[in-house]
């Protein structure tokens, strides 16, 4: 739990309600946001995190006015360019615990060459893409990730674009940490945060979050109680791929083909089953393709939650701070004037 001290200097230990401002939260009644504003206040605390340790940084749409409701240090910045302000915080000071909040429209289209710089770096930050499917704050406009053939008020006779995959594209920069959830799963939420935070490195959690002025119900059959045991696969390491109200089903793989069998039928049991492995790229690249929508294709994968993939390496503010005490000790301190000079420099008569 977070500890801090009360005007006469006595600890106590923080709250969620520590981490929430006085500020009314302007989001529609219903919206996702709500959830998962709860969670992490609530994950923050339970890991201890102090506010003034703390910042989070936004862009533009509805889910970037999260750091007014944060009582922490806190940024509303430029639309797509949260993932830039963030990594400047972070070179700058290496002890704050550093939180981009984004949404579909921010980060994965005006935003989408930063996102992906982000992760390819590794910078030790925390990226929540909040994932509506749609443009919420603009009035409904189909987004990178809406599905094709989406009617909007910009696409009155459907999208032809081929929606953004954003966990294939978080493994495809290179991402160390990749991992999804959903608003209406507060307990799967909350895990999920907290083992984002535990990651040095960019994590990106990729949370389905529901519009239900805009785009209400678009992941209804992932989140609903009758019908996701048979369309959401909770993802757990060392545990083999189930799934159904009995985990009943499974999968497996046939070579590199990931197939749905039956347990029940007696040809197939749970060790024949796909073991789930988080270091594991490969097979993290074959489960970001479980994509299409059970209601729509009866034959799709059921959709993946939890840790897709998580490896280690070097985060880029260490090694550029590293990079720099190696320089001045080897060049000595240097000298800003003859910097700005340059090396060729002459007078004019």
């Amino acid at each position: 739990m977070a500890v801090d001290s009360n005007p006469n200097g006595v600890p106590y230990t923080l709250k969620a309600k520590d981490f929430a401002t006085d500020q009314d939260v302007r989001w529609c009644p219903g919206c996702g946001d709500y959830s998962i504003l709860k969670q992490v206040q609530t994950v923050l605390a339970d890991l201890g995190k102090q506010p003034h340790e703390t910042v989070f940084v936004s862009g533009i749409g509805c889910s970037s006015r999260f750091p007014y409701y944060m009582e922490t240090y806190g940024m509303h910045s430029i639309h797509g360019r949260a993932p830039a302000f963030a990594s400047g915080l972070k070179i700058a000071n290496p002890n704050l615990s550093v939180w981009v909040i984004t949404g579909d429209g921010d980060g994965l289209s005006i935003g989408g060459n930063h996102f992906m710089h982000l992760l390819r770096r590794n910078f030790d930050v925390n990226l929540l893409l909040f994932n509506n499917q749609i443009y919420g704050l603009t009035k409904g406009q189909y987004s990178p990730t809406s599905e094709e053939h989406k009617k909007s008020p910009s696409t009155p006779f459907g999208s032809i674009d081929h929606p953004v995959n954003p966990i294939a594209l978080a493994l495809g920069s290179d991402a160390t940490f990749v991992a999804r959830s959903m608003d209406r799963d507060p307990k799967h939420l909350k895990d999920m945060l907290a083992r984002a935070d535990a990651h040095r490195g960019t994590s990106l959690l990729e949370i389905y979050q529901n519009c239900n002025i805009f785009n209400d119900g678009a992941f209804e059959v992932f989140t609903e109680k009758a019908s996701k045991p048979d369309t959401a696969l909770m993802l757990e390491q060392g545990q083999p791929l189930v799934f159904g109200n009995e985990n009943e089903k499974g999968v497996r793989l046939d070579g590199f083909t990931p197939r749905v069998v039956s347990l029940t039928s007696g040809e197939f049991t749970k060790n024949d089953l796909w073991v789930h492995d988080e270091t594991d790229q490969l097979k993290a690249n074959i489960l970001a393709r479980f994509f299409d929508n059970p209601s729509v294709n009866p034959a799709a994968m059921p959709r993946p939650f939890g840790v897709f993939y998580q490896t280690e390496r070097p985060c880029y503010e260490e090694q550029l701070h590293q990079q720099l005490d190696t320089i001045v000790s080897n060049l000595g301190e240097g000298d800003l004037d003859k910097l700005l000079a340059g090396g060729s420099t002459w007078e004019i008569k």
